[in-house]
């Protein structure tokens, strides 16, 4: 990589991103109540001096306070895979909360019994809980696993994603061993205390592990996807399940990006038999929701526990989880959004952003590659694609990322700004994914000139 070409490129299209976006900037000026400027620190990861302020969403477009419209593959990384504010899901969440009234009233409905067993149709698990975020459901599915196993370890993979779970921010350190990961922000306490690690796609790793017998649950994607798509190996994920049963260690399935591959997630499509499975962000149709599932053993072990609190204090709940808004959207997005007709019309859409992307990459003879997940297309710094969470994160190049997103962003084209990650929703089209094939050989063009 010539790297003062890219750092002359990168100052280029930063400058163009502050002329093109005068009101934005002001608006980050002026966020002096703000922490960090934003209403959430993350916001500040976003290429260029500033962040782009949303003015309107509708489907795969979303417009900026300074009038620019971009087709939008970021898609609310994974909150937005309906496309944003689709019809079904205004006109529900708009009768319950405005017609009916009523969205936190602490009292069931009807929808919720629905939306259970649609998700038992999509992914196996027969008992399910909800939540406000994937996050939640996660913390929970944990303390759960903790209690009817009597072990106080959890296993993750390097450089998973689980949400700000405190147990989850560990990786593998050059020793092998478990190491905090870097930038973890007021840890309780050293991680290896809670947690154990193995890389992904490693089943020695994970059999090491699992062989102290302390390890709770093993809480894993079913691929990688928030340091870049890591796909599976060939028998890697029954390795897992055969490994989790043997030490007696439970299998929780995360699916909250994972989705993607299909209405069932991959659990569906590779005919995974996890015991728990969690869920979040795209099931509420943009409306915050979430939830975990359990398998009908694992659920009867648990209520039949009278020691246990799963109504009160026992740290499973919040006042929120389940309310009748939330339960409403995550029928309607089930019912009418992201249907299995959906997912094969996202599906084809990213086989041809898969191919415009591998045909630039090609063109130039990049020593890159690009990896799919159903809906979800992602493009690395590194070739052969990284097999494990470690590997993914070397691969990164922020000034080559900043620059093609970027690039991107000045010509109508958004990516998921924490990493290159496309996602196609129900409203995305053909003509969405040719335009980024075009903008992409242009940018890897003027990169390699």
């Amino acid at each position: 990589m010539d790297r003062p070409r890219l750092q002359e490129l990168l100052a280029r299209e930063s400058a163009e991103a502050t002329r093109r976006c005068p009101r934005s900037q002001d608006a980050y000026a002026r966020a002096d109540h703000l922490f960090g400027r934003v209403p959430m620190t993350w916001m500040n990861k976003t290429a260029g001096p500033f962040p782009r302020y949303l003015a309107t969403a509708r489907g795969a477009r979303v417009t900026d306070i300074d009038g620019h419209e971009y087709v939008d593959f970021c898609l609310g990384d994974t909150g937005a895979m309906t496309g944003h504010s689709p019809a079904a899901v205004a006109e529900a969440v708009n009768r319950r909360f405005t017609e009916l009234g009523g969205s936190t009233a602490m009292l069931p409905t009807e929808d919720a019994e629905w939306v259970g067993a649609e998700l038992t149709r999509r992914f196996g698990l027969t008992r399910w809980s909800f939540s406000l975020t994937a996050t939640d459901a996660n913390r929970w599915a944990i303390r759960l696993a903790r209690a009817v196993t009597g072990r106080s370890k959890i296993l993750f993979n390097s450089y998973s994603y689980h949400g700000s779970v405190d147990e989850s921010l560990i990786v593998v350190g050059p020793d092998g061993g478990g190491a905090a990961r870097p930038g973890n922000v007021g840890a309780p306490c050293d991680v290896t205390l809670t947690s154990r690690v193995a890389e992904f796609n490693d089943l020695e790793q994970l059999e090491r592990e699992l062989a102290h017998g302390d390890v709770a649950a093993v809480l894993m994607e079913p691929a990688l996807t928030n340091i870049g798509i890591v796909l599976p190996e060939t028998g890697y994920l029954e390795g897992v399940r055969e490994l989790t049963r043997r030490h007696g260690t439970l299998l929780i399935n995360d699916e909250t990006h994972t989705f993607s591959a299909g209405p069932g997630g991959c659990t569906a499509a590779w005919d995974l038999e996890p015991d728990l499975l969690t869920i979040g962000k795209a099931i509420g149709g943009g409306i915050p929701a979430g939830g975990y599932g359990l398998s009908a053993e694992l659920a009867d072990r648990l209520l039949d526990r009278a020691d246990l609190d799963l109504v009160d204090m026992g740290g499973v709940g919040g006042t929120l989880a389940g309310n009748a808004l939330s339960v409403a959207a995550m029928r309607a997005t089930l019912e009418h959004v992201l249907t299995d007709e959906a997912f094969a019309h996202m599906a084809k859409l990213s086989e041809r952003f898969e191919a415009g992307v591998r045909a630039g990459i090609d063109a130039h003879a990049l020593p890159w590659s690009v990896s799919r997940l159903g809906a979800r297309t992602e493009y690395r710094f590194a070739s052969p694609a990284p097999r494990t969470g470690t590997e993914s994160a070397a691969a990164a190049d922020t000034e080559l990322e900043d620059f093609l997103h970027l690039y991107l962003a000045n010509r109508g084209i958004l990516l998921t700004p924490f990493h290159n990650m496309a996602l196609m929703c129900p409203d995305t089209t053909e003509q969405d994914v040719d335009l980024h094939t075009e903008v992409f050989a242009a940018a890897l063009s003027e990169l390699t000139a």
